[in-house]
């Protein structure tokens, strides 16, 4: 990411500069402290003592909000801040009404980098801070209400803007770890369908294989028998493997469509999907021969094409044969498909006859049109 949020620390230089930026831009409120400082009629030594206080105190202030996510105490931090109270306090106090405004930024500091828990003490605190010296400075009262809004709302928005933040990175944990322990939890079931699959079959064909060699000396006609037995058991293991992988290699149609989203994004194809995926009621085959139509036909959109427009549209229909899925894919592109252009439509309407479907592949006026329709059950 190029960007870093409240409460989190920069990681890289493009970071680190984002948020100098942002601080940047917040620092045009000081105008008036430095207004004061050049046409406030003070004296030299008066401007130059006040040129490094207020110098001093952007540079704290900088490296609180710097270093905050860096695993600093509470206490530190907590004496950070009053080291800035204490700053803004003598400043307006020996130079005037016009440095009030170093409050509002304590009490922003205070909301962007203590917990809630303690912020909701230290904002009032500085809003309060800030109306004692107002009220000790002539004239003071009227800025005081142009002041105390801003340091309480600044303060607390900024505390809803951190919990915000540590929401989110607790959500991306959180859904990492889901993550993993779906992707723990297909290794264990894999294991455990192999076990089952193969574990009596090579059991079987282990006994019947010790069976078999103490037999050939003088049972040659029992021992084929035996043999053939092993032939058959491993012929049935195999098939029982290969329907697995097939299982497991299914592709499903939620998955291909955000796949394919990603693919015509990809290759510049403006595309349009469809908002939900309606699969109440339908057969596993069914939704898989739907998936391998909208990988093939987007595969030739993006290879054969030239389209820069695709529409996919997954719509339930109800027909003399009963309910259906259908799915639709319409570019407008040339409507080629290559050097072999039956070959992959051929195979796919096989795959969807075999799930009982059907597939409907036509040029149009402004490009190329693909229907599948697999029969599907009544939604639950």
């Amino acid at each position: 990411m190029s960007s870093v949020g409240i409460g989190q620390r920069p990681q890289t230089r493009r970071q680190k500069a984002v948020k100098l930026l942002w601080m940047g831009i917040w620092l045009a409120y000081l105008s008036a402290p430095i207004s004061d400082l050049l046409h406030g009629g003070h004296s030299p030594g008066v401007r130059v003592l006040g040129a490094i206080g207020l110098l001093a105190f952007v540079s704290w202030y900088f490296a609180l909000i710097f270093r905050t996510g860096r695993g600093e105490t509470n206490a530190l931090v907590l004496g950070s801040l009053a080291v800035l109270a204490a700053q803004s306090a003598v400043l307006a106090l020996t130079l005037g009404r016009e440095w009030l405004v170093l409050f509002v930024y304590v009490s922003i500091s205070s909301g962007a980098a203590l917990p809630f828990r303690l912020a909701r003490w230290t904002i009032p605190a500085a809003s309060a801070l800030l109306t004692g010296v107002a009220l000790m400075l002539p004239g003071g009262h009227a800025y005081l209400a142009g002041l105390l809004f801003p340091a309480l709302l600044g303060g607390f928005s900024m505390t809803g803007v951190r919990q915000l933040i540590r929401t989110t990175v607790e959500l991306r944990q959180a859904r990492a770890t889901v993550a993993q322990l779906a992707a723990n939890e297909e290794r264990l079931r894999l294991a455990r369908d192999l076990h089952d699959l193969l574990g009596h079959s090579l059991s079987l064909i282990t006994l019947k294989s010790e069976l078999a060699g103490r037999m050939l000396p003088g049972q040659p006609e029992k021992a084929a028998q035996q043999v053939a037995d092993i032939e058959r058991v491993s012929r049935q293991a195999l098939v029982d493997v290969r329907e697995a992988v097939t299982g497991y290699r299914r592709p499903r149609l939620a998955a291909e469509l955000a796949g394919t989203q990603v693919a015509l994004t990809a290759a510049g194809v403006t595309a349009r999907f469809p908002e939900d995926v309606p699969l109440d009621g339908v057969p596993e085959e069914s939704e898989s021969a739907l998936a391998w139509a909208l990988r093939e036909a987007v595969t030739n959109v993006v290879r054969h094409s030239g389209a820069s427009r695709c529409v996919v549209e997954l719509v339930r229909r109800q027909t003399l044969d009963g309910p259906v899925l259908e799915l639709c894919v319409e570019d407008n592109g040339s409507g080629g498909a290559g050097e072999a252009p039956g070959n992959g439509l051929t195979g796919l309407a096989e795959r969807l006859e075999k799930a009982g479907g059907t597939l409907e592949a036509t040029g149009t006026k402004h490009g190329f049109r693909l229907v599948a329709r697999v029969p599907v059950g009544s939604a639950s």
